[in-house]
């Protein structure tokens, strides 16, 4: 629902409202995102804070939807409009918030305390939380169909793009990683060809020893989805009512659609331009607190202790630390095994990394239906794991097994 925030008991349309914030004058907590990390930060500090006025300011409709969800939605069948948990009236009535859909964050005035909204509306804050996400990695393509090629980020990026599946049989999905082999195995189930194509040996390599790497390969081979793989997408053009994808061995490919998930980087521009730190990600400590006072960050744009992790369970950890600090009580995150689920069911795999520079070896075995990984120390310590198939089912007695990604 364009426009709609809730003010004081109702709602109101129209860009010329403005910030009422009820039952005092004290700057409110400001939000601004209000995807899964957004909204589950408000959720989570609603619990332990219910007077503090609470505005919560996103570029979008402000539809509250699981993003994880727009991988695997087509071959369930399932609308856009059907992925959408509650839309911005619901959620304001619920957090007992001011909601400001399509609206810009042009700027954070740090020494005054303030963001500076599109056409110049100032909007103070007591405390500050960034929960501003990630967006796709824009592939170095020539050709004069690049601006053609789409990724999917969001729900209004998920409806263009169910609605152009309508017209094709024939897809290119540039990227190997986690997102791009969800969809392939997605696309393939509801009925569509697809070729995925991408630099990596193998699929997920950054995730997954090459093991498992081709157990799920394989299993997406046997589902109907064809590789080129160690090959790089040169460029896009038109041809006819479709595409040709140039590789960089010479190859052409045909493609009715082309799909880029080769990764995301989190939207650090706001702060950055702030003054805040950035690296990757935002900079935060283990209170998720920026380099500036009263702001913090969560979710994919943040990094934790030069962690950025853009999935779900740390997004999770990082709001139930966060609510309490901000509710007064200081609250250190922290992340236990977290592995990660990859929705491809033509092979489920799961996986907990080793943590980064962890020395050690994979152990690899051959089970029926599947194949367990375990990286394991020197000294025989678990370090991670990583299975595909019928091993996904050795996931929890493995988890307990493995320490913590942030104690």
């Amino acid at each position: 629902m364009s426009g709609v925030r809730r003010i004081q008991g109702g709602f109101r349309n129209g860009p010329g409202d403005r910030l009422r914030t009820g039952r005092d004058t004290v700057p409110p907590l400001v939000i601004v995102g209000t995807g899964m990390a957004g909204y589950t930060l408000a959720r989570e500090w609603r619990r332990l804070d219910d007077r503090t006025s609470l505005l919560m300011v996103t570029a979008d409709n402000g539809d509250a939807y699981a993003k994880p969800m727009l991988s695997n939605a087509l071959a369930q069948g399932r609308t856009p409009e059907a992925l959408v948990t509650a839309d911005a009236v619901r959620m304001a009535e619920t957090l007992n918030a001011t909601i400001r859909t399509h609206t810009e964050v042009e700027a954070i005035d740090v020494p005054g305390r303030r963001l500076i909204l599109a056409g110049g509306e100032a909007v103070g804050y007591r405390q500050l939380v960034l929960a501003v996400g990630a967006s796709p990695f824009r592939p170095p393509l020539e050709g004069d169909a690049v601006t053609e090629v789409l990724s999917v980020n969001s729900l209004e990026d998920y409806a263009r793009f169910r609605e152009r599946l309508t017209q094709v049989r024939q897809l290119v999905i540039l990227g190997p990683g986690l997102i791009g082999s969800e969809f392939a195995n997605d696309l393939v189930a509801a009925g569509w060809r697809v070729t995925v194509v991408g630099p990596d040996p193998w699929p997920v390599s950054t995730l997954l020893p090459e093991a498992v790497g081709r157990t799920l390969q394989q299993g997406l081979t046997a589902a109907g989805v064809e590789w080129r793989l160690g090959r790089l997408a040169s460029s896009v053009q038109r041809a006819g009512e479709g595409f040709r994808v140039q590789l960089d061995d010479g190859e052409q490919l045909e493609a009715d659609l082309v799909l880029s998930a080769v990764g995301l980087r989190p939207n650090v521009a706001l702060a950055e331009a702030a003054g805040l730190k950035v690296a990757r990600g935002i900079v935060v400590d283990r209170y998720l607190r920026t380099s500036a006072e009263d702001i913090y960050a969560l979710g994919d744009c943040a990094e934790v202790e030069g962690l950025n992790l853009p999935f779900v369970m740390p997004l999770m950890q990082g709001a139930r630390a966060l609510a309490p600090t901000l509710a007064g009580t200081p609250t250190p995150v922290v992340y236990p095994p977290m592995p990660v689920v990859i929705k491809t069911p033509a092979c489920p795999v799961a996986v907990a990394p080793p943590p980064r520079g962890a020395k050690g070896t994979w152990q690899v075995e051959a089970i029926e239906g599947g194949v367990r990984a375990r990286f394991l120390a020197g000294d025989g310590r678990l370090l991670g794991f990583a299975l595909a198939g019928a091993a996904v089912a050795e996931k929890q007695g493995l988890m307990r097994d493995l320490p913590p990604v942030l104690a």
